[in-house]
């Protein structure tokens, strides 16, 4: 590490004295510090240094976190009840009044006030945490859905575009430049025979039945931070927030929760779905959502289910074609274990569309009925 952390939070406006500085948090992408001062009585920072070879435009990610953050607070603000302040995330400007700062080696580093008295769960354990994450996630797409979504832009392009993905496969495919294509024909079979209805939101989209909205676009637990009761209270780490459909949010939530497993789980009969954790989580995501979705929007939401574990799956196979080079791996054949593990979701998850699609179906007329 060839920076000071003490000397990059000098360039921002804060209050107090540093006291300590300490890395904080489990993110794999951006490099975070928990600043905290000497006064008790103000609540200290965090320093992140944005991972710019992820995130390769951050003036654009950071204006998207300004239009955001103003906007939920404004919209708090005009809700009883509410304290905008400790439920979303505040950016700390430099001393020139800058969003963002960046240093002799082209570091890009921002700082946001530390909310107090909160935690994050990495992953799901009972069903009012799941419902918790439903209501986080819903009410966040809530506040944002009169927000003009394309006055964001896009800091990963394509993200969750599944006809992007489908063609960089395609390109691996052709190229085969690791000689492993004959090695994995029945994955490939599986992903043709899905794509007619892995394209579909994508497509109900750019014939414009489908609303853009500003969406999270990475709906994992631990993107929410909760208050000392286990309530959710802010919705964190917003590099992703960007034009999507509310599927895609729905659907990557739903990934992890539901998998009694984990996503590189090599004995495939360990994955089956956590049944009640999925409908907890649906019970809090329209109980905050009902008000602004589409009846179109709610047909979707299990197609996105799908989806996700789809283009996974369709991601660590092209990784694992192309030798390795985008994800971490531990071992030979991890990728393409990964695949399996998640293409068995899949399944899982076609089995029992029935049941899921009559849970999400009951909950929403329940609600639907609730708000005449």
């Amino acid at each position: 590490m060839s920076y000071s952390i003490s000397e990059i939070a000098t360039h921002f406006s804060i209050r107090g004295e540093i006291e300590a500085i300490v890395p904080f948090g489990s993110g794999h992408i951006n490099d975070t510090f928990h600043i905290k001062v000497t006064d008790p009585d103000l609540p200290g920072y965090l320093l992140q240094r944005v991972n710019h070879y992820v995130f390769e435009n951050v003036p654009a990610l950071m204006n998207n976190v300004q239009l955001v953050t103003d906007h939920l607070k404004k919209k708090l603000d005009e809700t009883p009840g509410s304290n905008p302040e400790n439920e979303v995330l505040t950016i700390v400007k430099t001393k020139g009044n800058q969003l963002f700062f960046r240093d002799a080696d082209s570091n890009y580093w921002r700082m946001f006030l530390f909310l107090k008295d909160t935690k994050s769960y990495d992953h799901v354990l009972t069903e009012k945490q799941a419902c918790e994450g439903g209501k986080a996630f819903g009410k966040f797409q809530l506040l944002l859905a009169d927000l003009d979504a394309t006055l964001l832009a896009e800091t990963i392009p394509g993200f969750h575009n599944i006809a992007m993905r489908l063609g960089k496969l395609n390109k691996a495919v052709l190229a085969d430049s690791k000689d492993r294509v004959k090695e994995v024909l029945p994955e490939l079979r599986f992903i043709t025979e899905r794509v007619e209805k892995m394209t579909s939101i994508l497509n109900l989209g750019e014939e414009g039945k489908l609303p853009l909205r500003i969406i999270h676009n990475d709906t994992k637990f631990n993107n929410i931070l909760l208050d000392k009761h286990d309530h959710a209270q802010c919705v964190i780490d917003l590099d992703t927030v960007m034009p999507g459909y509310v599927a895609y949010d729905f659907g990557d939530a739903i990934r992890t929760i539901i998998n009694t497993a984990s996503e590189d789980e090599p004995d495939l009969s360990k994955i089956n779905l956590n049944m009640p954790l999925f409908k907890a989580y649906a019970e809090g995501y329209f109980k905050s959502a009902h008000a602004f979705l589409t009846d179109i929007e709610v047909e979707t939401l299990l197609i996105g289910v799908l989806l996700i574990p789809y283009m996974q799956g369709v991601r660590f196979l092209t990784d694992y074609i192309e030798g390795d080079v985008y994800y971490k791996t531990h071992f030979a054949g991890h990728n393409l274990q990964r695949t399996r593990a998640q293409f068995q979701l899949l399944r899982m998850l076609e089995e029992q569309y029935a049941i899921l699609d009559q849970v999400i179906r009951e909950i929403s007329v329940t609600y639907k009925a609730s708000s005449k």
